[in-house]
């Protein structure tokens, strides 16, 4: 299907071959992750997060079928960004607040000819509530959760996606680049913080978060407090900067100051151990097979700290997606995957964003060199 308005980038022809092997005949699609992937742009602001609370009065979905058309429905509020950029055309209108969404989704299936095919829902997003509101509007659907089979469809990127995650890490790249070397002593977390994720949105961003904290600060995931930096610190890092709805996700290392020989040892150390889990990230490799690597070679360096999540796929929306690389997964890498790499003990926290290709790991944020820890102040 083509349109007036955008070229399509999701991988729709893999989406076609798991609704084929699935035996779907159409999806209806929930979450922001979904819901930004096929039909195009990302809600800003009150908007984007009525597409990630379950019981929102003002839900937006996007009925996917095998064939034909895909359509929209929305409400009064949502359908005016969605005219202007989505590259999807068909939008059903319901009225917030007064009417269930459900029910034009249900009409929607109708008129499709789809209410007694097998059609897939997220059950992950739907609310037990609206799936009983389903089931009692379309009582002849085959209602399966097709949550695992759109992760899968979304982890293969087009080439189109993967120029928008470049662009978005330059984005985020450059933002570093321009703040942390203005830090100094007595700068609190919060100012830094806040320059930060400034110069993202100045930048071209939709929207930026993250975390970043002094080495002192014993509550990493806290917020940003009013603690200054003081001389020796590193500033643990950890952001996330969307561009048209993809993320920039890296984490560089940086110190306060001149390092002491111990911290420039260290550091070092957790590059090569990052830098050799990267190259592990090859077609075919299953992820807790590079989750074992990282952990054994932080482990033959005398680190017992738990090493939890040592990396994760991007997409659409949200930075965290499938495949996690985690011990239980059994996922084999795939080509076309693009996945964060952070595997990192306390605050040495490093992170880039590679493509999985036929001939190795390819990184796709490039602007900041990591040789050696950035010295600021």
């Amino acid at each position: 299907m083509t349109t007036e308005h955008r070229e399509i980038i999701a991988n729709v022809s893999r989406l076609n071959e798991y609704l084929d092997s699935h035996g779907c005949a159409a999806v209806v699609l929930r979450s922001g992750k979904n819901f930004t992937y096929l039909a195009g742009f990302a809600y800003p602001g009150t908007l984007a997060r009525h597409l990630d609370f379950p019981d929102s009065p003002r839900e937006v979905l996007l009925v996917w079928p095998r064939q034909g058309e895909p359509v929209m429905v929305l409400n009064h509020y949502a359908a005016p960004l969605a005219r202007r950029d989505s590259w999807l055309e068909k939008i059903e209108i319901y009225d917030d607040y007064a009417e269930s969404p459900y029910q034009r989704v249900a009409d929607v299936l109708k008129q499709m000819g789809l209410d007694r095919e097998t059609v897939g829902f997220e059950k992950s997003y739907v609310s037990a509530n609206r799936w009983q509101e389903m089931l009692e509007l379309l009582p002849g659907i085959n209602a399966i959760d097709c949550t695992e089979m759109m992760d899968r469809v979304r982890w293969i990127k087009t080439p189109a996606e993967v120029k928008l995650l470049e662009e978005a890490a330059d984005i985020l790249d450059e933002a570093y680049l321009e703040v942390f070397p203005t830090v100094r002593e007595g700068d609190t977390e919060r100012q830094v913080h806040s320059r930060i994720v400034r110069s993202c949105v100045d930048r071209g961003a939709n929207w930026a978060h993250g975390i970043l904290n002094s080495s002192r600060n014993t509550v990493a995931y806290g917020g940003e407090s009013d603690m200054a930096f003081q001389r020796g610190d590193i500033i643990r890092n950890d952001y996330v900067s969307y561009y048209r709805g993809y993320p920039g996700h890296q984490s560089r290392t940086v110190v306060v100051g001149q390092p002491s020989q111990e911290q420039k040892d260290t550091y070092r150390l957790m590059r090569d151990i990052y830098r050799a889990t990267i190259d592990q990230c090859r077609v075919g490799v299953k992820a807790s097979a590079v989750h074992r690597f990282a952990a054994d070679k932080f482990q033959e360096h005398g680190y017992q700290d738990r090493v939890s999540l040592v990396g994760h796929s991007v997409g659409a929306w949200w930075h965290q997606q499938e495949p996690y690389i985690v011990p239980s997964s059994q996922v084999e890498l795939e080509e076309g995957m693009v996945l964060a790499l952070e595997p990192h003990v306390g605050f040495w926290h490093l992170q880039d964003m590679v493509l999985i290709t036929s001939g190795g790991p390819r990184l796709l944020s490039t602007r900041f060199n990591t040789d050696e820890m950035l010295v600021v102040g």
